[in-house]
């Protein structure tokens, strides 16, 4: 579409992300994470925040030295120090930032709005002195005053930042609000606008991508949708999002997103949901039988896109709910037999008895043991089969 063409993909798994409660990163981790965002194409990565000092900075540093093809951000407060120590690791763009609402002001920070206003403006300026590109983040903006949200980005403008990053911080905005303000903060105020969005209430990517039709130019991801609480609008559901239903490539390499996510599970110590959108073990397994039928007949007539496209495979499994069709096709294509239909429905019966006996799927074994049985009570001659069992 139109004016999506210089989105930015903006992931912040590597700060946000390593925030989720009980996740840690090694730095060697952090290293190969960001190595594998790059090669996905991810357009900017927020790496850290330098002002932790030891094992943080030396990640960051190492990543910035590598001379990734991604832009390398880094997460600060409005504070000088936190900006000098960003230089330290050798940035080019930081993130700045501070809460905008008034639950945050009063009782997080108990400061002022005023005393918000001056922050963000100094450290800004201070940011630009030294050539950095800016990037001021509004924490909690989704619950801000909207008329003290739009002073901000006036201020922050003003200041010389390069975009403002709207925070829905807790994840209260549904995805019609999300587009009704951030259209106003474009056209009022005429500043660039990233989303980064929380899934508090499941809204997450929905909230993303209702900001981007409203304007937005950026977005904030990560891997799985890691992030504080119910986490953060996940890369794979964004990016895949963005290109089968708003009809835009980003370039992003598709087909290494369910490496990235598994390698992100692993590390995080958080295993992926089967069931998780795009990248998860069920998106392409077919059990029922008129689901498993129609995608064996034709496979876009229950997959949105294909499994090679995110760098995964389709199964066919045989279950509860399978149909003879299954049947069939498991036993030609896996095991090399073609089987009479009575069999097949024999085979079918005792498979879906056992599966409820057993309450999964049934693996190969399993069925090649009932064909066996049937063919021992038969007196059927048991042709080769592909795989031993």
């Amino acid at each position: 579409m139109e004016g999506y063409l210089d989105l930015i993909i903006d992931d912040t798994t590597l700060r946000d992300g390593e925030q989720t409660a009980g996740v840690v990163f090694t730095n060697e981790e952090k290293v190969r994470i960001a190595q594998m965002l790059d090669e996905l194409g991810v357009h900017e990565i927020e790496v850290g925040v330098p002002a932790m000092g030891g094992d943080e900075m030396q990640a960051i540093k190492t990543i910035i030295g590598l001379g990734l093809g991604a832009r390398i951000l880094t997460w600060n407060r409005p504070v000088i120090s936190d900006i000098d120590a960003s230089l330290k690791c050798g940035t080019e763009a930081v993130a700045l930032s501070i809460s905008v609402s008034d639950i945050h002001i009063q009782h997080k920070l108990r400061q002022s709005r005023g005393w918000v206003l001056d922050s963000v403006s100094r450290a800004t300026r201070y940011a630009k002195s030294h050539d950095l590109y800016v990037s001021v983040n509004a924490e909690d903006a989704s619950r801000a005053d909207p008329e003290f949200l739009l002073q901000f980005a006036q201020n922050a403008k003003e200041a010389g930042t390069d975009r403002m990053r709207f925070c829905d911080t807790v994840g209260v905005l549904d995805p019609f609000m999300t587009y009704e303000t951030i259209r106003r903060l474009i056209d009022e105020v005429g500043i660039d606008i990233e989303m980064h969005t929380h899934n508090d209430f499941g809204m997450a990517t929905a909230n993303a991508i209702a900001g981007i039709k409203a304007g937005a130019r950026y977005v904030n991801t990560t891997v799985n949708g890691l992030g504080e609480r119910a986490g953060n609008a996940c890369l794979a559901e964004v990016a895949m999002a963005l290109k089968h239903i708003e009809k835009v490539d980003l370039g992003i390499d598709t087909r290494k997103l369910r490496a990235i996510s598994l390698y992100v599970a692993d590390v995080a110590q958080r295993p992926l949901p089967v069931g998780k959108a795009i990248t998860g073990d069920n998106i392409f397994a077919h059990e029922s039988g008129i689901h498993a039928d129609g995608v064996l007949k034709h496979p876009g007539t229950y997959e949105a896109f294909t499994p090679e496209e995110v760098g995964s495979e389709r199964q066919i499994l045989v279950g509860k709910h399978s149909g003879s069709h299954t049947i069939h096709f498991k036993f030609a294509n896996e095991f090399g037999i073609e089987l009479p239909d009575e069999l097949a429905q024999e085979i079918l019966a005792r498979a879906r008895a056992l599966a409820v006996k057993r309450k999964r799927a049934l693996f190969g074994k399993e069925l090649v043991l009932i064909y066996r049985e049937l063919c021992k009570e038969r007196c059927l001659d048991l042709p080769p089969l592909k795989i031993s069992g």
